[in-house]
């Protein structure tokens, strides 16, 4: 049987912190927690399931304080846990089965993260496969009988464990001002950030903080070295904030920016949006429509389903 070391990162997480270890302490063999700068009991309830509690300077840089949390793991693998998860009684035994039986070859375990639309979280499916558990030390192998190489490809496994998350509110504001402040140092973002902040920006509906990233996702637009993909990303954040501020002729330029590949929901429902605005339900509703049946999301699934079907019924409420 394998042994694993639990690693978590936290901040003023009394609220939930032992709801999350209460279904998951027994199942580890070590348990660290790395507080990042609590205010609150979070350490004192984390007392209760270890010793091995540890303080971590906030620097904006979760990245650094996974880092620092994995590097105090002495076991066979660690498992990676926020405070909101939760793992139920089916789950918990898929878990020590796997614990039981996992093959020494297989160096990450995925594992569902499931109740992903709640609570205005960022990602796009209810439930979907995240690496959770990490062999600690990895063995370097030799692969092909000829030109042989080292397998540089972990070898992944993905599990039939759900773990349900559930969050009593978003970190929209947080990770926002994290965003901020890694651009206003310079930084560029790596297309897998670009997506994220993107996402996180259109889903939480947050006018102050659309406005604030409007001058790098504009930046993004006009780059000729942007590919596409990022190009009608960075034009949703724009056109969301020039409806903001009532400019119609640059919410123009971004449809015909999205236009340059297949149209997306989003911008269908930007349409949308700066149409109900002025009172034009007609044309509201074609671009509600468009966005549900005629276009594909790219960021923001509700977009496409539940936001755009309420304001359709809304304009034919206003039709009537």
């Amino acid at each position: 049987m394998i042994e694993i070391s639990l690693c978590m990162i936290v901040k003023n997480e009394e609220n939930v912190l032992a709801r999350c270890l209460d279904t998951i302490a027994d199942l580890m063999d070590e348990i660290i927690i790395v507080d990042t700068g609590s205010t609150d009991k979070t350490k004192e309830i984390a007392a209760r399931y270890t010793d091995k509690i540890y303080d971590f300077e906030w620097i904006d840089d979760f990245s650094a304080a996974r880092n620092y949390s994995f590097s105090k793991a002495t076991k066979d693998y660690i498992y990676c846990a926020d405070a909101d998860e939760v793992l139920d009684e089916v789950n918990r035994r898929r878990f020590r089965q796997l614990k039981e039986l996992l093959l020494p070859e297989i160096e990450i375990v995925q594992m569902r993260y499931c109740n992903q639309l709640d609570k205005g979280t960022v990602y796009n499916f209810d439930a979907e496969y995240r690496p959770k558990l990490y062999k600690r030390k990895r063995d370097l192998v030799w692969i092909e009988p000829i030109h042989e190489m080292i397998r540089l490809d972990p070898v992944v496994y993905d599990s039939d464990i759900d773990i349900m998350h559930m969050p009593e509110e978003n970190h929209n504001s947080r990770d926002f001002r994290v965003f901020q402040k890694y651009i206003n140092k310079g930084n560029g973002l790596s297309k897998r950030l670009h997506h994220m902040y993107a996402m996180e920006l259109l889903m939480a509906e947050d006018d102050e903080a659309i406005l604030e990233a409007e001058e790098y996702f504009t930046q993004i637009v006009n780059d000729p070295n942007r590919d596409i993909e990022q190009v009608k990303e960075a034009a949703c954040i724009v056109a969301r904030a020039a409806r903001i501020r009532d400019d119609a002729g640059t919410i123009l330029k971004m449809c015909l920016k999205d236009l340059l590949s297949e149209g997306s929901s989003e911008m269908c429902y930007e349409l949308g949006e700066y149409f109900y605005g002025k009172g034009d339900y007609n044309e509201a509703a074609l671009w509600y429509y468009n966005a549900m049946n005629e276009t594909q999301n790219i960021c923001n699934i509700h977009t496409s389903t539940d936001w755009a079907e309420e304001r359709y019924n809304m304009c034919a409420e206003k039709l009537r």
